[in-house]
């Protein structure tokens, strides 16, 4: 089983759930916490609190200027044609399949039907040496 903790968005069915505790992650969701219709920043501290990889299709959760790539243990937003149970389930499964989540730690990641793009985190300067 994977160490790395899945916290699934208001906008992901159980369904969803289901495909990623398949694929061998500790997976909960957002509305079975009862945080349906809670603010973004309510929503993150909980991720972020409990050290969750987080799946969303908020667009709201786009920014990464706030979202920073090393700065949580990771974000993926799915980006469908549509927002059906099975074009979303499709990209997720497909995105579980090619990256195990730990070696998406601290990344930033968008994921539609044909491509997935990562943002790492940059790692810090070297100290200066005199």
């Amino acid at each position: 089983m994977s160490s790395v903790l899945v916290k699934l968005d208001e906008n992901l069915g159980q369904s969803h759930a289901e495909l990623v505790r398949r694929a061998g992650y500790v997976t909960d969701r957002v509305t079975d916490q009862g945080l349906s219709g809670a603010a973004d920043p309510t929503v993150w501290h909980r991720v972020t609190s409990e050290g969750r990889f987080f799946i969303t299709l908020d667009l709201d959760f786009a920014d990464v200027r706030r979202y920073t790539p090393g700065s949580h243990v990771g974000l993926l937003l799915i980006r469908p044609r549509n927002n059906s149970r099975d074009a979303v389930a499709e990209i997720l499964e497909r995105v579980l399949s090619e990256y195990p989540l730990n070696t998406l730690h601290g990344c930033f990641v968008v994921a539609d039907p044909t491509q997935t793009r990562i943002r790492r985190p940059v790692p810090p300067d070297p100290p200066a040496s005199n």
